[in-house]
């Protein structure tokens, strides 16, 4: 198939895809955090990708990656140069659809890069046909999103001194990271959440943390605090182990490591291992295909939360405009890293977070301009490819 096959006049009018720019960034960070499937310090690498058109506009996507979870930088951006680029360039703006079957059609896998390729594809078309990029993903079902922040400093004291400063500026919900030290620690912990914050909205993340001999034991002393959910509590491909957990607990049970795709999403209903599913576009492989997860989710009566990486605001830009387009994933999102942990954001203005909630752009695209001075200083290695 060949960018001919959708040369027809209407989508002619908006350009055809004439360069890719995929930079290896660099973003510092504020703290180390500690999951149970690995532990983060000093920096994440993300691959910022611009895309530019044929009549002058310009799409962002990024993809964020970590190796022991989805992928690495160098190998995404290795996507994005050697395969993605010559399948996709010179192929109408417009045919999004077609576009991204190219690009899967190029490389197996990669789920980041193809979550920024079609990042930038929406934010290109969007800012072409003047509307924002939850239009193009089916109009609004919400404008404000609940935001969650994870705790998961190895010091506590640390994360007590981070939840007062987000508590003040209006966020009720955390995200406790579990199962990295022993469990005593992580009952302290709650208790001290519980006595010090009585109306907080507690979640607790495991990470595939636990062995499964003793999960349920443990997890029924967390119970005791009344936490909104349990994620992930043992590896993503013990799925007779979440759903013994899931029936065994009165505490909904939330699958992130399981679900990748629509296809582990259909797998994990069946299997009943749930009763709620994080939705990330960089396991989904983009925006749609997390709003196909989170429609599977919502045909088996499991519900939606939006999860992140380690991410610039531009990624959270996307999964913003997801959440905005997608009814069933109402359990808040976790974008708190460009404002709370990344030491510099890429964003021209501030990802827009408002007293706890944050807000989803009404502006073309995906409604913030790169900081281009910030983007540079960050960029580690680039390499532009062009359709000629």
């Amino acid at each position: 198939m060949t960018a001919n096959t959708f040369s027809d006049d209407g989508m002619a009018n908006f350009g055809t895809l004439e360069a890719l720019t995929v930079r290896h960034c660099v973003l510092p960070v504020r703290r180390p955090r500690a999951h149970g499937s690995g532990r983060v310090a000093g920096s994440v690498e993300v691959i910022i990708l611009e895309l530019r058109t044929s009549d002058g506009v310009t799409g962002w996507g990024e993809a964020s990656p970590w190796a022991v979870f989805t992928g690495t930088a160098e190998a995404n951006a290795a996507a994005l140069q050697r395969y993605i680029a010559p399948a996709v360039l010179g192929r109408p703006l417009a045919a999004v659809a077609a576009t991204m079957a190219a690009a899967d059609a190029a490389v197996v896998g990669h789920p980041e890069a193809k979550a920024a390729l079609e990042t930038a594809l929406l934010d290109a078309l969007g800012r072409r046909a003047d509307v924002p990029v939850w239009t193009l993903l089916g109009g609004l079902a919400r404008a404000r999103i609940p935001l969650s922040v994870s705790l998961a400093d190895p010091e506590f004291a640390a994360d007590q001194e981070l939840l007062h400063r987000v508590h003040a500026d209006g966020v009720n919900i955390v995200k406790l990271k579990t199962g990295v030290q022993d469990h005593a620690f992580d009952l302290m912990r709650l208790e001290r959440l519980r006595a010090d914050y009585p109306d907080l909205d507690i979640r607790v993340d495991y990470n595939q943390g636990l062995p499964p001999f003793d999960a349920l034991r443990r997890l029924r002393d967390i119970e005791t605090f009344a936490v909104t959910f349990i994620e992930q509590p043992v590896a993503a491909a013990r799925l007779e182990t979440m759903a013994m957990l899931a029936a065994a607990l009165d505490t909904p049970l939330l699958a992130d490591e399981s679900v990748f795709s629509p296809d582990d999403m259909l797998r994990a209903a069946r299997a009943r291992v749930c009763d709620c599913v994080s939705v990330k576009i960089m396991k989904a492989g983009g925006l749609r295909r997390g709003q196909e997860i989170a429609a599977i989710a919502a045909a088996a009566g499991i519900t939606g939360y939006g999860g992140d990486m380690f991410e610039s605001g531009i990624a959270h830009l996307a999964g913003t405009h997801m959440i905005a387009a997608a009814p069933n994933i109402s359990l808040g999102c976790e974008f708190y890293q460009a404002r709370y942990y990344l030491e510099n954001d890429l964003l021209g203005t501030p990802f827009p977070i408002e007293q706890g909630h944050v807000l989803v752009p009404m502006t073309p695209g995906l409604g913030i301009d790169v900081d281009r001075e910030a983007l540079a200083h960050c960029t580690v290695a680039t390499r532009e490819v062009t359709a000629s």
